[in-house]
């Protein structure tokens, strides 16, 4: 026989009752835990996802519910042809202000929306600038979705002089930009204050 010192076992232990209960307590806590993380994760992202598309919709809303006019020139820049930039808004009438320097009285047009040189050239003439902006306040009674609206705003119109020789200069219209949209008050002291400022 071998006189080798033979290893101990260490003695096997069975866990009690009241320990198998404690760890699978444990472990439905630690279960419990990561499902509510994992739900609470999962609405915070439902939430964000919610209000982007509140946001996506109110944008579309009221995109939908502008009123913005662009301008055709016509001829050989002596007219622009005024027409809203969405199709199911129809223009009615429109009065449109020009700086009392360069047009003392308004001008209201009816079914036939449009910015004339002739209206303006004798004042823009007087400014001596080769080229510039006016401003205009215009006031646009429109139609949609057959409910009858209003729209006031001050766009700039781009214009130009060109010299002639024992003539007065001939002035162009160049374009139209929306410089405010929906003033409230005097549509020609708006237009006046921007032209004092320009």
């Amino acid at each position: 026989m071998s006189d080798a010192p033979r290893k101990k076992r260490l003695p096997l232990r069975w866990l009690s009752l009241a320990e198998i209960v404690g760890v699978v307590a444990v472990v439905v806590a630690v279960l419990g835990y990561w499902d509510s993380h994992r739900e609470r994760t999962q609405t915070s992202r439902e939430k964000a996802l919610a209000a982007r598309e509140r946001q996506v919709e109110a944008r579309a809303n009221a995109l939908k519910q502008t009123f913005l006019m662009t301008g055709t020139l016509e001829g050989s820049g002596d007219r622009i042809r005024l027409a809203s930039q969405r199709p199911e808004q129809v223009i009615q009438t429109q009065t449109i202000w020009f700086p009392r320097q360069v047009r003392a009285s308004s001008v209201e047009t009816t079914g036939n929306p449009r910015l004339e040189v002739s209206w303006v050239e004798d004042g823009l003439r007087k400014t001596k600038a080769e080229t510039g902006r006016v401003p205009v306040g215009v006031l646009t009674v429109f139609i949609e979705d057959g409910v009858t609206k209003t729209d006031r705003a001050v766009y700039q119109v781009g214009y130009s002089l060109h010299g002639r020789t024992l003539r007065p200069d001939e002035v162009d219209l160049d374009g139209l930009s929306l410089a405010r949209r929906g003033v409230t008050g005097d549509l020609q002291a708006a237009a006046d204050n921007l032209w004092a400022a320009r």
